[in-house]
């Protein structure tokens, strides 16, 4: 069982192509870097590495370092490794992320974890931190370390803030917001942020430009909660319900617990906290969330957090990279992934 939720803008098909055709050429270099970089005389290290890598992400975050430098007029090549190290960074936290949540699955192939045990998937993953700390000191700009060492910080307070706060149906939106803004959102602010800090922009520019970052990030998880409930598995990369079955505490659970009666928050607590899932409870879990309007408000959500996005790119004059941009919001919201 499953509920379909209204998606009124864009195809996600058509959300990305601006954006994907701008960067080819630099992406292309990207792929190279990333490639070159998880080189290792430790012959697990590139196995597990690329296992993930080459499993079919869309690469957004460095897409967004390439059009935030793009966007910014900038002529130089730092870009190209400051893309690279954004990408190493989403994908260490993947391999960590995978291990803490004891997840079977990741872009519809079976996670690292369960190829190569738990310790190598972390070992990994610190592994690609390093490499990408080490291109951002090739870069040279201390502003652009600063803005990725910091991510990099936030992110590990916003996973320790999802662990502390797991299986606690008592989560309100503001501390759930928190998590995800941390966790999630941090690194598409950054990704968008390092472009124009590489470029030496006025900081208008990028403050505007880690604004956009920050409301697509957040727009983008919020989007993500939805169709853990209401996707089709073969689109999401892994199975709907999964965030049921890890106990994960997400926007459209504090929202069906929040308007739920009392007998529904009972099932709320026994399936999530006390992780007592039977036959039919997620179908009772969909249907609640269907009598509570949880999903539609998560999506309505997610539409709130791509209007700031938008907004937050006004100061900019019209260009190719901007319309892209603004169309990648649509991607995020419209998306069936």
């Amino acid at each position: 069982m499953g509920l379909v939720i209204p998606f009124d803008e864009k195809t996600s098909e058509s959300g990305l192509e601006n954006l994907v055709a701008l960067v080819a050429a630099d992406m292309n270099r990207v792929n190279q870097t990333i490639l070159s970089r998880t080189g290792s005389d430790v012959a697990m290290i590139p196995e597990v590495a690329n296992h993930l890598i080459s499993s079919g992400g869309k690469r957004l975050r460095p897409m967004l370092t390439l059009a935030g430098a793009g966007l910014c007029g900038y002529k130089g090549e730092g870009h190209v490794k400051l893309a690279a190290a954004v990408e190493f960074m989403h994908t260490a936290t993947l391999l960590h992320d995978d291990v803490v949540d004891q997840s079977d699955m990741r872009r519809g192939k079976l996670a690292a974890r369960m190829l190569w045990g738990n310790e190598a998937s972390v070992l990994v993953g610190d592994f690609l931190l390093g490499q990408a700390f080490r291109m951002m000191v090739e870069v040279g700009s201390l502003a652009c370390l600063d803005v990725l060492s910091v991510a990099a910080t936030v992110i590990a307070e916003g996973e320790v803030m999802q662990l502390s706060a797991a299986k606690d149906t008592e989560t309100t939106e503001d501390a759930y917001l928190a998590v995800i803004r941390a966790k999630t959102a941090e690194l598409f602010a950054a990704a968008a942020e390092v472009g124009p800090t590489v470029a030496n922009r006025p900081k208008a520019e990028i403050e505007a430009c880690r604004a956009y970052g920050m409301n697509l990030g957040v727009a983008f998880q919020l989007v993500d909660d939805a169709l853990d409930y209401g996707g089709q598995s073969a689109k999401l990369g892994k199975n709907v319900g999964d965030d049921f079955r890890e106990g994960k505490i997400t926007l459209p659970v504090v929202l069906s617990f929040r308007r739920g009666s009392e007998s529904e928050r009972a099932f709320w607590k026994r399936v999530l906290e006390q992780g007592e899932i039977a036959e039919g409870d997620l179908e009772t879990a969909l249907a609640t969330m269907k009598k509570h309007r949880a999903l539609e408000d998560t999506v309505e959500r997610a539409r709130h957090y791509g209007a700031m996005a938008r907004d937050a790119l006004g100061l900019f004059p019209d260009s190719p990279w901007k319309q892209a941009l603004l169309d990648t919001v649509d991607f995020c919201i419209a998306r069936a992934h």
